[in-house]
């Protein structure tokens, strides 16, 4: 079967920087709509009219990816307002409560950057938001959407960490 809109492909792919060092890595094929949500278009784009054990490198730029880092998504916050146990590396889905930082988008996932005495640093931006791209991807399996899956647009939940977009939270694109 050819991969056209709207179909269920399954994928593995290894994923890097523009310098070819290694980012993340899907070994186990994961099934994600093709015609929807779940893709970066210019992926979709070199997938389209392929078939199983198909393989290609797609070059994505910011733009075609996770976006322009935006120095806006970065606020300090009191250390008062976050749990003992704060670290950096932790994602909070929107500020905490009594921040006094406005102008903040709330259903952004922040991750804490730094944390002192005083004050916490998040981060809304996504952790490869301003950097090219390269994918490595391989077809394993194409299949029909279902009726419901095509209205949905989406398989939903992939399990997937790597999320796209400026505020981080839509699924891979």
């Amino acid at each position: 079967m050819q991969i056209n809109a709207p179909c269920v492909v399954s994928l593995t792919w290894r994923l890097e920087d523009a310098q070819g060092q290694p980012i993340e890595s899907l070994d186990q094929p994961m099934e994600f709509f093709f015609g929807g949500e779940d893709l970066f278009e210019k992926v979709e784009q070199a997938l389209a009219g392929q078939e199983n054990g198909y393989e290609v490198s797609v070059a994505l730029q910011p733009e075609d990816a996770f976006g322009d880092y935006d120095s806006n998504l970065v606020c300090f916050e009191s250390r008062g307002l976050f749990p003992d146990n704060v670290q950096v590396g932790m994602q909070f889905e929107g500020l905490p409560e009594g921040s006094a930082t406005e102008d903040m988008p709330p259903d952004t996932i922040y991750t804490v950057t730094e944390v002192y005495p005083e004050h916490v640093v998040l981060d809304g931006n996504h952790p490869l938001a301003g950097l090219g791209l390269r994918m490595h991807i391989k077809v394993c399996d194409v299949r029909e959407a279902t009726d419901e899956e095509a209205e949905a647009g989406t398989l939903g939940d992939t399990g997937f960490t790597v999320m796209s977009g400026p505020s981080a939270g839509e699924s891979l694109h």
